[in-house]
């Protein structure tokens, strides 16, 4: 599944240091320019998605609705995550291609 693919490529960023999670990390690495994807879950609330939906416009960077808590943050070796910042950009143009092919 592709789909699996795009969450082992997290799993890589994370090991990389890329990937500041949860909504404090995630809106500093979006204001400080770092971010070059941000994916949210699925399940997140919906002021959460339009915090970030707003921001991610605003500062020109992808935003994907991708997954659940469970697996965002089991996939960056965490608990619970709503939103995750991808910071390498390659990495961040591969999971945006594994996610789409899903």
């Amino acid at each position: 599944m592709e789909s699996d693919r795009a969450l082992s490529m997290l799993g890589l960023a994370a090991r990389a240091g890329k990937t500041p999670s949860g909504e404090f990390a995630v809106e500093k690495s979006i204001r400080s320019g770092k971010a070059r994807l941000v994916l949210l879950a699925a399940d997140s609330s919906e002021n959460t998605r339009k915090k970030f939906t707003q921001m991610c416009e605003f500062a020109r960077i992808p935003l994907l609705l991708y997954s659940d808590k469970e697996k965002l943050g089991a996939a960056i070796g965490k608990d619970l995550r709503s939103s995750v910042a991808i910071e390498d950009e390659n990495l961040a143009l591969a999971v945006q291609r594994k996610i789409s092919m899903s």
